[in-house]
């Protein structure tokens, strides 16, 4: 494991500290938890079954129902709390962090056998609100500005189901490009309750193309920062 791999190393330097950052969400790219998220939405939007670790345990694949038992007791809890409004896992109330934090803990636990001296005490923190309440650059309000302006300007024209649309950013504002982009061309096909409908594709983090410099720059230091403090 990467993790327990970085913090023994790191020990054996000395720094017994570090932090890690993780994204929202990360546990449906773990292939093995978005099979187990999946099938949990498909089955819980069946009303005859009821949201208990018995009853989805009953009705699980062999792999999932496994992959099922091996979480931590408040994370199997955490995955059969109330859905979203399209009857889906809460992801975001998954405490993703919690989870990476006991298996860690459990693998440096077993690597003591071979050598492993150093203390993990881990501390969490969740930094959703801090940014979403940070003080907008200006870039951000005349990004704001140029959206609800453009959307206006749409609803004035007549011209609905679209979303509005500033392109070119990356040159001055009086070289933006503004217009409306169809709700249909975003969409694909996801599960919802059990039942397969359109829905706006998620936006992700670019790591290929012309906005992912900052990503590529990462990756060329991303070795040393396993064990150097920046």
């Amino acid at each position: 494991m990467e993790l327990a791999d970085m913090i023994e190393a790191r020990s054996k330097d000395g720094k017994d500290y570090g932090v890690i950052l993780l994204p929202e969400g990360l546990i449906e790219f773990i292939p093995e938890f978005n099979s187990l998220i999946s099938e949990i939405n498909d089955k819980l939007a069946q009303p005859e079954i009821q949201p208990t670790e018995e009853a989805i345990l009953s009705v699980l694949s062999k792999d999932n129902a496994e992959c099922f038992r091996y979480l931590p007791g408040f994370i199997r809890a955490q995955l059969l709390l109330d859905r979203d409004p399209h009857g889906n896992v809460q992801v975001a109330k998954i405490e993703t962090e919690k989870l990476l934090a006991a298996t860690v803990q459990n693998e440096l636990q077993n690597r003591r056998a071979n050598g492993y001296k150093g203390n993990f005490s881990p501390q969490f923190h969740a930094f959703g609100y801090e940014g979403r309440a940070g003080l907008p650059t200006v870039f951000d309000s005349a990004y704001c500005y140029a959206l609800g302006y453009t959307a206006s300007s749409l609803l004035v024209n007549g011209c609905t189901g679209l979303i509005a649309s500033v392109k070119n950013l990356l040159a001055p504002c009086k070289d933006w490009q503004c217009g409306g982009v169809p709700v249909t061309s975003l969409c694909v096909i996801e599960r919802r309750k059990g039942k397969d409908k359109p829905v706006i594709r998620k936006a992700l983090v670019e790591l290929t193309g012309s906005l992912s410099q900052p990503f590529e720059f990462y990756k060329k230091i991303r070795s040393s920062l396993r064990i150097t403090d920046m």
